[in-house]
């Protein structure tokens, strides 16, 4: 991949984690519940489910889940009723402040958070179209194909490790200042209802026909 190549590709990559979506939403609401030093873990599985998607895309699945309705369709409806959970989840969490829920947060393990943040990205299939639309713009089909999909990864997980300690330090501190339950009640709510709306434009997203 050609230096200017890849800086194009960077710019993608920025602009991709910057923008709102279910990421962003599970980045902010682990820096809400535990604090940015254990809800940065999160980012980790995010991280993963972006490789996911472009090991799916590389080895050929991808095109698969784009072409084929019900894998299509399998796929998507697993993501909405996951994200759905999580807003769940998050409506009804406990209207704790951040020192208490730093005292509790063994509870919830690194790895199951790493768990469910890598289920976020990895059920997606609107990445995976997403991917299969941009990544090919920036491939060289003369030079070989690992080697330029292996930047790609690592270029975007770069940028989101870069993007979502943002959103949770952003969420940390925000929780930090909260003292009253009823503002850390609609915190959650808000955050809840953040993970619903991911996962009902999901539920209205369709393939390219």
């Amino acid at each position: 991949m050609e230096l200017s190549t890849w800086l194009a590709f960077l710019a993608a990559s920025w602009a991709i984690s910057i923008s709102p979506g279910a990421g962003a939403v599970a980045a902010m609401s682990a820096g809400l519940n535990h604090g940015f030093r254990r809800g940065y873990f999160t980012t980790f599985g995010l991280v993963l489910g972006i490789w996911t998607q472009v090991l799916v895309v590389g080895a050929g699945l991808g095109a698969l889940v784009a072409a084929s309705a019900t894998a299509f369709l399998a796929v998507k409806w697993l993501g909405v009723a996951y994200l759905v959970w999580l807003g769940i989840a998050q409506w009804r969490a406990p209207a704790t402040p951040l020192a208490a829920r730093l005292d509790d947060a063994a509870i919830v393990t690194r790895r199951s958070m790493v768990l469910r943040a890598w289920m976020i990205n990895a059920v997606n299939p609107k990445g995976t179209v997403f991917l299969l639309a941009v990544v090919p713009q920036f491939l060289s089909l003369s030079h070989p194909l690992l080697a330029q999909y292996l930047i790609i990864g690592v270029t975007l997980g770069f940028t989101d490790l870069v993007v979502m300690a943002g959103y949770t330090v952003l969420a940390a501190r925000v929780l930090g200042a909260l003292k009253s339950p009823s503002h850390i009640r609609a915190m959650n709510r808000s955050f809840g209802a953040l993970f619903v709306l991911a996962g009902s434009l999901l539920a209205l997203f369709k393939r390219a026909e």
